[in-house]
């Protein structure tokens, strides 16, 4: 783990450390707010960002990695929320928003940080919010980038496309002229033989005349 991507040397010194204080934290981010939750008590700074701690009641699945090229998703739960983040749930555009998990180290027994690392960030796919005597549960599915890749493009090499994309490029403009045009190469002369082209003998003919006129 010491050579993963993002792994800065403030977590490399802690994982030789004795002992160890970890946490999770969960920014997600809305149109017109960001919800960040950590999964201990009292407020935590991150990146000059206060995360409000939720301790138990955050539950995160587990986090998969692997060597293979897919999208691993996550999905995070948080119960007991008060009304504004229920509001956000009930009202936002959720989809395709952003959402990190953030591993990190605390400095002993208190709220100081030492070192942080993106575990996941990828896109909300889904929410549901189900309602108990204790409060409200949001439940959020989420799936990394790689997800993009299981997605048909409705692009092509296409004039319309490119333009579509980056509006004033030519770069495609003749690619319709392209399709049904003849390219003569290495085309075999009619008089020659043994597959010389047509070029080829051209070229000794003008070489033989000029000698003659020399």
């Amino acid at each position: 783990m010491a050579t993963r991507q993002g792994l800065d040397s403030s977590i490399v010194n802690r994982l030789g450390a004795d002992e160890q204080a970890l946490f999770l934290a969960v920014k997600a981010e809305f149109d017109t707010d960001i919800v960040r939750v950590w999964t201990g008590i009292d407020d935590l700074t991150i990146d000059s960002e206060t995360y409000t701690g939720a301790g138990q009641l955050l539950s995160i699945s587990n986090v998969e990695e692997s060597t293979d090229l897919k999208s691993a998703g996550l999905s995070v739960g948080i119960s007991g929320m008060d009304t504004t983040v229920l509001n956000i749930a009930l009202t936002e555009n959720y989809q395709n928003r952003f959402i990190t998990l953030y591993l990190g180290y605390l400095m002993g027994k208190t709220n100081e940080v030492a070192g942080t690392l993106v575990l996941f960030k990828g896109r909300m796919t889904s929410l549901s919010v189900s309602d108990t005597p204790q409060g409200s549960n949001i439940s959020i599915n989420a799936e990394n980038r790689l997800i993009d890749l299981d997605r048909p493009s409705n692009f092509r090499y296409t004039k319309e496309s490119q333009n579509f994309l980056h509006n004033g490029d030519t770069g495609f403009n003749r690619v319709a002229s392209l399709q049904d045009k003849e390219i003569i190469w290495g085309k075999q002369s009619d008089t020659g033989s043994g597959g010389t082209g047509s070029g080829s003998n051209n070229r000794a003919a003008t070489i033989a005349r000029n000698r003659a006129e020399e």
